[in-house]
C-alpha cells in the first residue's frame, strides 16, 4: 500500500474516532443539559465555539484528500506539521472531565494518539525516491 493511501486511511480513521468520541459524550448523563443552557465543559456555545467546532473537524476530513493528492515533498511536511498541532488538541480534549469517564477519555484519546503516531512514522519515514 503506497504511503499515500496509508496516510489517507490513517486520517480516515483519526475523523471517524474523533466525531464519534463527541457523538458518544452526548450519552454522558448531562450532557445535553449543558448544550441547551448555551455551555460545554466551561466554553459557551456562541458562533466562535462552532467555528472552533468546525475548524477541528475540517481539517482531518482535508487532510483525507490533502494525503491522496499533494505533491510527496509537500505532503509529507504538512502530514507532519498538522500530526505534530493534533496530538495537544486531543489531549486537550479531556479537559473538565470527571474521573467517571476516565477510561473513555483515555481510550478515545489514546486511538487518537496512536493514530496521530502512525501519521507521524509514514510521513517521517516516507522514502526519498520512488522505487
Amino acid at each position: 500500500m503506497s504511503v499515500r493511501a496509508r496516510l489517507a486511511a490513517a486520517w480516515t480513521s483519526f475523523m471517524f474516532l474523533y466525531i464519534y468520541v463527541d457523538y458518544l459524550h452526548l450519552y454522558k448523563p448531562g450532557a445535553i443539559d449543558e448544550i441547551r443552557s448555551g455551555v460545554v465543559h466551561e466554553f459557551d456555545t456562541g458562533p466562535t465555539f462552532i467555528a472552533i467546532g468546525l475548524t477541528l473537524i475540517a481539517v482531518p476530513s482535508l487532510m483525507v484528500m490533502l494525503s491522496a493528492t499533494l505533491p510527496a515533498r509537500v505532503n509529507r511536511v504538512v502530514n507532519l506539521v498538522v500530526a505534530t498541532l493534533y496530538i495537544p488538541v486531543s489531549l486537550f480534549n479531556a479537559t473538565g472531565e470527571t474521573s467517571t469517564y476516565a477510561y473513555f477519555y483515555a481510550l478515545s484519546i489514546g486511538l487518537e494518539v496512536l493514530l496521530l503516531a502512525f501519521v507521524l512514522r509514514s510521513a517521517w519515514t516516507w522514502p526519498r525516491r520512488a522505487a
